[in-house]
């Protein structure tokens, strides 16, 4: 699909491609979907990536967010199982499989994410709701 100056991208669609640029590990294009005072929590509430538990607020914090939680992996997979689009809001339902540095374990997450659109083609609020505490770790085989 080619972007002109009149097509609106869908939160579903900037869902897709924040997706695709971080299995890609394109760190530019993902950081480029968010809007200059977008949010990011991924969890939502206090864990490890987030001991306040008050999200990563605008780029420079979003940034940091991929540099110290996404880029050290060495893949990370989507699967979704169901969309709900409703309005500039998308939930998406689906599995993360995250395979850490090393490549020899993968951590496992059910999730459901929701990302909102800001209307202009950017990301204003992606939230991620998945339990810390359930996060499943799988041993890799050979």
């Amino acid at each position: 699909m080619t972007d002109t100056a009149n097509d609106i991208l869908t939160a579903r669609e900037l869902g897709i491609r924040s997706r695709a640029a971080v299995h890609a590990r394109d760190r530019d294009g993902w950081l480029d979907l968010f809007a200059d005072d977008a949010l990011v929590q991924d969890p939502i509430g206090p864990s490890p990536f987030d001991p306040e538990g008050k999200g990563h607020y605008g780029k420079k914090a979003i940034a940091a967010f991929y540099d110290n939680v996404i880029a050290p992996s060495e893949a990370i997979d989507f699967e979704i199982f169901e969309s709900y689009l409703c309005g500039d809001e998308v939930a998406d339902v689906g599995v993360i499989r995250t395979t850490l540095a090393g490549g020899t374990h993968c951590a496992v997450v059910h999730v459901v994410m929701t990302y909102r659109s800001n209307g202009a083609n950017k990301i204003a609020a992606l939230r991620a709701y998945w339990e810390f505490d359930a996060l499943e770790l799988v041993e890799l085989g050979d």
